[in-house]
């Protein structure tokens, strides 16, 4: 068992300027909090939010940041406490849960360049890594570094796909990173994602997989972002390189969407600009002392934030209790691990640690699916619980 993270490794650096939520399972009363996180405390607002979809749905982004950090609270948890029982997988302690709820969890995808070619070599390797080698000398050889200049849905990228259509070397990613439309996918049940300091798992029949370290977006019903927090996006790539229509499979599993540690409010200090200039970190540290780092600037997506988001909301698709949008990943592991030629994979017993100086680090040991603790706390459990608590 990893040991717990502590309180300085999961906050952000300006932590005491931030308006952070969280949610607290608390086994007393049987489900779940809505709650702020205030010098190492993580204090219970439900009695003015019941879910967090009901905090942002507040009229201004103002009130629900003046509820998170002044409002009056009932229990109040020491974060310390809370991250060492989640660690643990002490279900009859109080714990940390993914800070969202309602919200329908949403991802996009081959949202930059060099993440974009790793996905045409998944496709053109058919999900073998012995072969991704050989298959990334050939396309970086041919598109190169040209991909990454390329404005979506311009001009230009029509030009650069007839061009390729003609070299034979199209493909279904390239049209979602370059064409006009952003790929947009259900990532995850609601409610089903995990948060920091809990197991992140991988199917047992994967042998080509890795995280996907991001920066998620947390948008009201209104299709106005009011929050960020970070995600990993777990992702078998031998699944989804054997065929992109095996993307559910490869993508909604048990335990494989992580979210947190905790939403960060949009306010006079934490604006959009900062979530566009966000840098994100990965590191893995594995059985026998392996390590890997890697890292995803939010300055070099492709596409804005704004323009995910209104790919995913608007007249065409409402969602009346929000959504989060995980954005998409720089990282793509190209490391050998285990042998020659075959790439990067998770071993069992990963602690993979996504973190950003003003989100703080998602925590996640790495497990398969099938061992992890099974969901399932859902829709009518949560509505039950609320209504017997009175919160409603």
């Amino acid at each position: 068992m990893a040991p717990a993270p502590t309180p300085d490794d999961v906050l952000p650096q300006d932590a005491d300027q931030a308006a952070l939520v969280a949610r607290v399972h608390e086994p007393e009363w049987g489900g779940p909090c809505v709650a702020a996180v205030r010098d190492g405390l993580v204090v219970d607002l439900t009695a003015h939010a019941p879910t967090v979809a009901d905090l942002l749905e507040r009229q201004g982004v103002e009130e629900a940041v003046e509820i998170v950090r002044r409002a009056p609270g009932g229990r109040a948890w020491p974060l310390a406490e809370l991250l060492a029982a989640t660690a643990a997988g002490r279900r009859d302690l109080p714990h940390l849960l993914a800070p969202v709820d309602l919200q329908v969890i949403k991802a996009a995808g081959v949202t930059f360049a060099n993440s974009l070619l790793e996905r045409v070599i998944e496709e053109r390797a058919g999900g073998d890594p012995a072969r991704a080698a050989e298959v990334r000398e050939r396309v970086v050889a041919a598109v190169g570094g040209a991909v990454d200049r390329i404005r979506p849905g311009s001009a230009e990228a029509a030009k650069a796909k007839e061009l390729l259509v003609a070299e034979g070397l199209w493909s279904q990613y390239l049209e979602v990173g370059i064409g006009p439309d952003p790929e947009v996918f259900t990532k995850a049940p609601v409610l089903s994602a995990v948060g920091t300091g809990a197991d992140i798992g991988v199917l047992a029949a994967s042998g080509w997989n890795n995280p996907e370290p991001e920066a998620v977006l947390v948008v009201d019903s209104h299709g106005r972002v009011r929050g960020a927090t970070l995600g990993n996006d777990v992702n078998l790539r031998d699944v989804e390189g054997r065929s992109a229509l095996l993307l559910p499979r490869a993508k909604d599993n048990n335990a494989s969407c992580a979210i947190g540690p905790f939403v960060r409010l949009l306010d006079e200090g934490f604006d959009l600009d900062a979530v566009r200039d966000l840098d994100i970190e990965l590191l893995v540290e594995g059985p026998g002392g392996y390590t890997l780092r890697g890292r995803s600037s939010m300055r070099e997506i492709s596409r804005d934030v704004l323009e995910l988001v209104t790919a995913t909301h608007g007249a065409h698709h409402q969602h009346p209790d929000g959504f989060v949008l995980f954005t998409g990943t720089l990282f793509a592991p190209t490391e050998d691990r285990h042998a020659p030629g075959a790439g990067f994979t998770h071993d069992l017993g990963d602690v993979v640690r996504i973190s950003s100086p003003r989100l703080g680090a998602l925590v996640n040991t790495v497990t398969t699916s099938e061992q992890a603790p099974p969901w399932t706390f859902g829709l009518r459990a949560l509505l039950r619980n609320l209504a017997g608590r009175g919160v409603l």
